[in-house]
């Protein structure tokens, strides 16, 4: 992450904290709003620890990248596959 990236995470956070305070001012001591507190201040705490220690970067960008070609597949090749979970199917896959 660079310093511009922690620069701005730093006023997403603040902005944040901004809108955590309109809500309570509004709602008060609400639940949901210190729930959002809690949080926000978990997000400071793991900003904070990133800065200090970042993780090492990851070089390439991602890893087992998988091509999907755009042209239509070998309907052939998902014969017998089942559906299940997959929702609507406008035919039947297994013979």
């Amino acid at each position: 992450m660079t310093r511009s990236d922690i620069a701005e995470l730093r006023y997403a956070v603040g902005q944040l904290r901004q809108s955590i305070g309109a809500l309570r001012s509004h709602y008060g001591d609400a639940k949901t709003v210190r729930r959002l507190e809690n949080d926000l201040e978990r997000l400071v705490i793991d900003a904070e620890d990133f800065e200090q220690s970042p993780p090492p970067e990851v070089a390439g960008g991602p890893r087992n990248t998988i091509y999907v070609p755009d042209s239509k597949s070998d309907e052939a090749a998902w014969m017998g596959a089942q559906d299940e979970g997959l929702g609507f199917h406008s035919r039947p896959r297994t013979k």
